[in-house]
């Protein structure tokens, strides 16, 4: 049987352009699944403010995280990419933090070369570690994976808004060169530089597009025909579920009774309800 890392192997290596929602717990990965994408992608912005109701600024831990990834990874059974973040610490830690998705379930998870805490990548005031200690990182994560962690390895640079394109593709190029299976080069400012990144950088690259970001919202197509293998969307799924609930709460605090988006035995079946009456039968 194809493993989910396998699975995401062949997406990563395949001509084809991947599109991937982001997820932020067991319940948006199920709607992801159901959607019928072959891949999610766990947001630390999303999970932070989910779990805690705090910012991406490096308030959440390796643990918290990790636990996270376990609950979205039980609850489908598409590949899901975990954010190890900076890693936690030193590159002992990137190891250990490599080892934890892996053990979560995670089929990837992706190591940053922000200075810690970090922050959403497209918010002011990061900072990237020197070349050598990010390149550090990434070679602990490769190890880990090599000696036995079933799991895959994005490199993400931070570099671009801190020391320029240049550097940052630099890095990306060191971080392939170390091994690891995706580079993910954050927030270019234009067509030309992404276009610059797909062309120098070899081996699979991911694409991030945010609504209001730094970097141009471009369709599909325009990725695809650029070279990209993936595109995670972060916010989409998260603003739309926010946008939601506000206004349904917002009309309940004026006396109003909302009609309902969905009928009860729908929601039932986005829960599981059918599959578990399925199994509760066979036993009983």
């Amino acid at each position: 049987m194809t493993t989910n890392v396998q699975k995401l192997r062949q997406l990563f290596e395949s001509q084809k352009l991947t599109i991937t929602p982001c997820c932020w717990d067991a319940l948006s990965a199920k709607l992801i699944e159901q959607a019928g994408f072959p891949l999610a992608f766990m947001s630390g912005f999303g999970v932070s403010l989910s779990r805690l109701g705090l910012p991406d600024t490096g308030q959440i831990t390796v643990s918290e995280m990790a636990d996270q990834a376990r609950n979205i990874a039980g609850a489908v059974s598409i590949p899901v990419i975990g954010d190890g973040d900076t890693g936690y610490g030193s590159a002992v830690n990137v190891k250990r933090t490599v080892i934890a998705h892996a053990n979560a379930g995670m089929a990837c998870v992706m190591i940053e070369d922000q200075v810690s805490p970090k922050r959403c990548g497209h918010t002011r005031g990061k900072q990237v570690v020197d070349r050598r200690e990010a390149e550090s990182r990434i070679r602990a994560a490769v190890d880990a994976r090599d000696a036995g962690a079933d799991i895959l390895i994005i490199a993400r640079t931070d570099a671009r808004g801190t020391d320029g394109l240049d550097e940052a593709i630099g890095r990306a190029q060191a971080f392939r060169e170390i091994g690891a299976d995706m580079t993910f080069v954050e927030a270019p400012c234009s067509r030309v530089e992404m276009q610059r990144i797909c062309d120098e950088v070899e081996g699979p690259k991911m694409a991030n597009m945010l609504e209001g970001g730094l970097t141009p919202f471009i369709t599909p197509d325009e990725l695809q025909e650029l070279g990209f293998s993936i595109v995670t969307y972060p916010f989409t799924g998260l603003m739309a579920a926010i946008s939601a609930m506000q206004d349904a709460f917002s009309a309940m605090r004026e006396g109003e009774l909302p009609e309902p988006p969905m009928s009860f035995d729908a929601l039932q079946k986005v829960a599981g309800f059918d599959d578990y009456y399925t199994e509760e039968e066979k036993y009983r």
